[in-house]
């Protein structure tokens, strides 16, 4: 059985398998002199496929969580990059991230947190109806790097498999569940270079090019009279007033309504024009400023991954951390961690949705009742607040009526 919330470092091919929770996993002193910092629980959940697999969860609501762990340094130079884990929202997240982070070089581990600089982070993000993608930053030269593509992130409260492999071609991969969900190059898909291709400047669109797709049809002609017909014509159905007098209120003239013959100002129909050459675009020519760097995809200093959020609602958990250089062993580890758990931890997810329901519904009919009761005892009230009022009223003059009438 693999232990949970381990980070597997493979390197040059050989595991390196890392035991230990506390041992290895140093929380961070960030935010902790403004006491927002969020305190970790080792567990395996409210439901799990397997209770003995833990993880680590954040605990506190509306806290910043900070944690990081060592393993070997190494690069990934001439290797496929594999950095791979788990992420479960028991809160149902509203807002709020899941995604890790691969550092490089030294890092004081106590102080890691929001500004410590990072190589990569990966993994999903979750906010309101607006954002739910998964985050792929890549960091060169001191600048982050944002993918330019979409991945929608998986928004459930059950656990799922994020991994990103990022192969020597410079190509890459975002798996979720051991599924592609995205891939492409980093040359495209992030600007850490300037573009090869930009279209030339000096490319001006030719006189004669015609890239008008429509055109008005020649052979349509305005018929005759159409610009004789008015906007507007008198009311037929108007009649002058009964008392209109002419002397006191000068002729009576008839008011205009809109003519329903009037169709507005003329135009031709539109054709296809035959000489339409569609949108002229420059053409593309290699840009001047490029300048290839083959190691594009190479992190030459991995040593930690760390776990850097903000929480407004806490309850998301974070296991079976890799970081590889084998994408099939990280899906087999996938498939004997998550793969074998899945379906244990989706009906323990459901047992515990239908006991849910099942108690809301039973305290609905006391509810129900109970407003009964409160809504009896407020019509007795009512009741003998109005009879005391008519008797007192009996007794009173007409301003003792109204103030009644208030009351």
């Amino acid at each position: 059985m693999i232990d949970s919330s381990l980070v597997l470092a493979v390197s040059c091919n050989s595991i390196i398998i890392l035991y230990g929770w506390e041992n290895r996993w140093v929380k961070s002193d960030w935010k902790k002199d403004e006491n927002m910092a969020g305190e970790w629980n080792f567990t395996s959940g409210k439901w799990s496929g397997d209770a003995n697999d833990k993880g680590i969860q954040t605990s506190e609501d509306y806290r910043f969580y900070a944690i990081s762990a060592a393993f070997p340094e190494f690069s990934n130079k001439g290797k496929t990059l594999v950095f791979q884990f788990s992420v479960k929202h028991e809160q149902k997240l509203d807002c709020g991230g899941g995604y890790m982070k691969l550092l490089s070089g030294d890092v004081d581990q106590k102080k890691f947190g929001g500004e410590t600089p990072y190589s990569i982070m990966f993994g999903p993000d979750i906010c309101g109806y607006s954002t739910k993608k998964v985050h792929a930053i890549l960091t060169r030269d001191g600048t982050n790097h944002l993918i330019k593509k979409d991945v929608p992130c998986e928004t459930d409260q059950l656990t799922h498999v994020y991994t990103f492999v990022l192969r020597p071609d410079a190509t890459y991969s975002i798996l979720i569940d051991n599924t592609e969900k995205q891939s492409g190059s980093l040359y495209s898909d992030w600007d850490i270079l300037p573009p090869k291709k930009i279209k030339d400047p000096e490319a001006k669109k030719p006189e004669d090019w015609d890239d008008k797709e429509y055109i008005p049809d020649p052979e349509d002609k305005k018929p005759e009279g159409y610009d004789d017909i008015p906007q507007e014509i008198t009311d037929p159905e108007a009649k002058k007033p009964e008392d209109w007098d002419e002397e006191e209120d000068g002729e009576w003239t008839a008011p205009t309504i809109a003519n329903p013959e009037y169709k507005g100002p003329w135009t031709p129909k539109q054709i296809k024009n035959p000489n339409y050459k569609g949108k002229w675009k420059a053409p593309m020519i290699d840009n001047p400023d490029f300048k290839d760097d083959p190691d594009i995809y190479v992190y030459p200093n991995l040593k930690y991954v760390g776990i850097e959020l903000w929480q407004v609602k806490s309850g998301t958990m974070f296991d079976n951390v890799l970081v590889s250089d084998d994408p099939e062993y990280a899906k087999k580890l996938a498939e004997e961690t998550w793969g074998k758990q899945k379906d244990g931890e989706k009906a323990a997810f459901d047992e515990i949705e239908k006991k849910r329901e099942e108690e809301e519904s039973k305290d609905d009919p006391a509810d129900s009742d109970d407003e009964k009761a409160d809504d009896d005892d407020a019509e007795d009230a009512d009741t003998d607040a109005d009879e005391k009022a008519d008797a007192e009223a009996d007794k009173e003059d007409d301003d003792d009526d109204d103030a009644h009438d208030e009351l």
